[in-house]
């Protein structure tokens, strides 16, 4: 019987559970903003820059913290791509917000940003850019339309943790900048994510907010004698448990990078050939972007293709996976947005787009498995092409 090769295999370094033993047993400190907790925020802030990093519970509700903190109102309107998900809209939808989506680049998959002035509205309040595949949008139009249109920028960077633009690292250029750590990211605690309040004048209000409305992190600060209720939030806290799980994976993060990428660029060498002759389009890093290798894919010719290379490779136990469904195509999409301009390339990447297996201690065997599969597949349709 061969080797199943899964798609995702959660990061697991080795001194996770060392440090959640630590978190329950030792510092007896398992609800949030515990030691760990504290050390993997300060670890964010010194390693991006960024005035705040908070820890939260998921990208899911770092992004509602971010879109309550853009203070959105009923009929506000947030532009943002389709090809993304569903969490990306349902953080502004919350808030009351309609969602105008704007066709992706077909090089990066990003929000296109040449597409985004023209669907500003007197209603438009925030720009979502995501950074698709850990690669950065261009960030420096986005900012430069947002300022003079005097909106807000929330980047989803879900996937962007360790990646950069230019040199500033993904998440830190916005207003806010939110990453996640679940079990399928690079780093993980299992559920989790983390907020970067990049303007110092919004970090108090963001721990009030995180702090289910309390102005709790002022009194265990010494600045308040006694803490109260003081404006809308939630607990967003996770707890220090995860944040120890965490803190493993932070503490490596460079060799964990460093994995991925050795196995991004074996795959890209290997399909190369196929790319030259137009038989896949690979991902493309524009010069000014380092990325994380969070995910390595292919765009095949067609749907018919894509479910057919699927299925040639579930055929040899290794599992690939194909990536969202357009929002705007969806139920909700329908009913919280609109679609901004022509579908262009949105609906077709989607159809086509295939993601291969990629993470931390995928074994030279396994990629040359997958690699050997993918060429294999595309070897079969030229011979019975003739």
């Amino acid at each position: 019987m061969s080797k199943t090769i899964n798609f995702n295999v959660p990061p697991y370094v080795g001194t996770e559970m060392d440090y959640v033993r630590e978190a329950a047993e030792a510092n007896r400190k398992i609800c949030g903003d515990g030691p760990f907790t504290k050390r993997c925020s300060a670890w964010l802030e010194e390693c991006f820059g960024t005035p705040k990093a908070l820890l939260t519970t998921s990208g899911t509700t770092a992004l509602e913290m971010a879109s309550i903190l853009c203070e959105l109102e009923p009929g506000d309107e947030v532009i943002l791509p389709s090809f993304t998900f569903s969490t990306t809209a349902t953080a502004f939808v919350l808030a009351g917000a309609k969602l105008v989506f704007v066709d992706i680049r077909p090089d990066t998959m990003n929000l296109d940003e040449k597409k985004i002035e023209d669907a500003i509205t007197e209603r438009t309040r925030v720009i979502v850019p995501v950074h698709y595949a850990g690669v950065g949008c261009e960030m420096d139009a986005i900012l430069d339309i947002a300022r003079r249109h005097n909106l807000k920028v929330v980047e989803d960077a879900a996937q962007g943790v360790m990646s950069t633009y230019k040199g500033r690292p993904l998440g830190t250029m916005g207003d806010f900048g939110c990453y996640s750590f679940h079990e399928t990211k690079n780093y993980s605690m299992g559920e989790g994510g983390a907020i970067m309040v990049n303007d110092p004048a919004c970090v108090e209000r963001a721990e009030i907010i995180r702090e289910k409305g309390t102005n709790r992190a002022r009194f265990f600060r010494g600045q308040v004698d006694k803490y109260t209720w003081v404006d809308y939030g939630s607990s967003y806290l996770p707890s220090d448990m995860n944040a120890a799980y965490l803190w493993a994976q932070l503490q490596e993060a460079d060799a964990i990078n460093n994995d991925r990428l050795a196995t991004w660029n074996a795959y890209y060498q290997a399909f190369e050939p196929l790319a030259q002759v137009g038989r896949v389009q690979l991902p493309y890093v524009p010069e000014e972007c380092e990325h994380n290798a969070h995910m390595f894919y292919l765009v095949c010719d067609s749907l018919a293709q894509r479910t057919a290379l699927i299925d040639f490779m579930k055929a040899r136990d290794i599992y690939p996976a194909f990536h969202y469904i357009p929002l705007h195509s969806s139920p909700a999409g329908q009913r919280f947005g609109r679609f901004h301009g022509k579908d262009e390339w949105t609906t077709s990447i989607s159809e086509r787009l295939v993601r291969l297996p990629l993470y931390y201690g995928l074994t030279a065997e396994d990629r040359q498995a997958v690699i050997d599969a993918v060429l294999a597949f595309y070897a079969q349709e030229d011979e019975a092409r003739g």
